[in-house]
């Protein structure tokens, strides 16, 4: 049974996400030095998170007639709603905050990174930010809808949008074992709401950085941050949709749900570099024609097998 936290979890859940994506950020150093033939070694590690203090001394780019405010805003939203979303997230027995309409807090936290992305891009009133940011509305267009079939995937084998039900009917049979397509998309969604590895498109090189190309010092890192810790939200996620949350034997309840999620967020790190970056009308057209119907399908399967049982 998932239950309301004490006051401090509020400030356990941030700590804790931001631990598992700075364990990302060096799992992700590392991938990257094997893949070039490079040495892997703390030094990389330390080398890559020196730039945390270098971005925070760092003086922020200034450009003319840019919209600060709307620019700032879209910097900051990022990170705050990726915090936001982990307020649901059950953690073992406790979650922070025990809504009954949880999964669709954590996907509007989700679509709000859109509108911050957006104004990211638009703020510094700049060519390739602003096609930086307009291509993360063509990405998510794309993505969004498979895996809001997705969740509704998990919810629909619960029967509600509380995850502490969700992790409930997952006694003695995870979601991911009659739910793979689900499963799969959410992990891809993940990737694409964080815009890393093949979803990189609105920060893509042939654009010098697209939505990231005009930000610097804290505003750049607020945003790079942003980007990690969406991919440990996701990763969080996913354990109470489709792992069976804490449920595991032996070990306590919270340990079962840092191992499955550290499983998870190693499974997407490893996938970063695996796949080439896709471009947004590519992924448009797969969506559409390919992930929408199975998810639809997944979707179907899964409300059949609950009338089956005798479900509402």
């Amino acid at each position: 049974m998932v239950e309301a936290g004490q006051w401090w979890s509020v400030l356990l859940a941030p700590a804790l996400l931001l631990a598992g994506a700075l364990l990302a950020v060096a799992a992700d150093t590392c991938v990257a030095a094997r893949h070039a033939g490079r040495r892997r070694s703390l030094g990389a590690v330390g080398r890559r998170l020196l730039e945390v203090p270098r971005l925070l001394t760092a003086q922020p780019r200034t450009l003319p007639a840019a919209d600060r405010l709307l620019w700032r805003l879209g910097v900051v939203v990022v990170p705050v709603a990726a915090v936001l979303s982990v307020l649901v997230v059950p953690f073992g027995h406790r979650t922070v905050a025990d809504l009954s309409v949880g999964l669709v807090w954590f996907n509007a936290m989700e679509v709000l990174t859109w509108a911050g992305l957006w104004l990211a891009g638009w703020g510094p009133n700049a060519v390739f930010s602003l096609v930086g940011g307009y291509r993360f509305i063509a990405q998510g267009l794309a993505y969004e809808l498979p895996l809001m079939f997705a969740l509704i995937s998990a919810a629909t084998g619960a029967q509600s949008l509380r995850l502490g039900d969700i992790v409930a009917a997952q006694q003695g049979l995870w979601f991911v074992v009659w739910m793979p397509v689900a499963f799969l998309i959410h992990l891809a969604g993940v990737l694409a709401f964080a815009f890393l590895g093949p979803f990189a498109y609105p920060a893509g090189r042939d654009l010098a950085g697209g939505v990231l190309g005009e930000v610097s010092g804290v505003d750049r890192l607020l945003l790079q941050a942003g980007r990690w810790l969406w991919l440990t939200a996701g990763a969080a996620m996913a354990v109470p949709l489709f792992l069976g949350g804490g449920n595991g034997p032996v070990l306590p309840a919270w340990a079962w749900s840092l191992l499955k999620t550290l499983v998870v967020l190693g499974l997407l790190v490893y996938g970063l570099r695996r796949v080439p970056v896709v471009r947004a009308d590519r992924y448009v057209e797969l969506a559409w024609l390919v992930l929408v119907p199975l998810t639809i399908v997944q979707v179907l399967a899964v409300a059949l097998v609950v009338l089956v049982r005798g479900g509402g």
